[in-house]
């Protein structure tokens, strides 16, 4: 079964990475993973799309933003996956499970993260902040 994880008073500073590890469900057909100020204000919202082999990044502030898109699927149903998200005052920057790196600027310029959200397919086992 796939939920919903939420923190929504995290303390997540420029400089740091937040590690995830879990397990993509079996019928997963994408999951996404928002980091914020709150539901409505996204740094980053990274949305792999499994079925459609495309990872989607965008961010949000009231409304969405100019999606980015990228082409690199390494992610796949009932797989167990580990991957980063770098915080940096220009941009995020996700290392994926087979080593593949993407950038997202920071466009919102935000210093501080407050929100976490993990949706859809994607079942987190442990996450940590280094």
């Amino acid at each position: 079964m796939s939920g919903k994880f939420e923190i929504t008073n995290m303390d997540m500073k420029l400089g740091t990475t937040l590690k995830l590890k879990g397990k993509i469900a079996s019928d997963a057909s994408g999951f996404m993973i928002n980091l914020g100020q709150q539901a409505d204000k996204l740094a980053l919202h990274f949305n792999p799309r499994i079925r459609e082999s495309v990872i989607v990044c965008n961010s949000r502030d009231g409304n969405w933003g100019q999606e980015q898109r990228d082409n690199h699927m390494c992610f796949s149903p009932g797989s167990e996956v580990k991957f980063t998200v770098t915080f940096e005052s220009d941009k995020f920057k996700m290392t994926l499970p087979d080593g593949h790196q993407l950038t997202f600027p920071n466009r919102l310029g935000y210093s501080h993260l407050s929100y976490l959200c993990v949706e859809g397919g994607f079942n987190i086992s442990s996450f940590k902040f280094d």
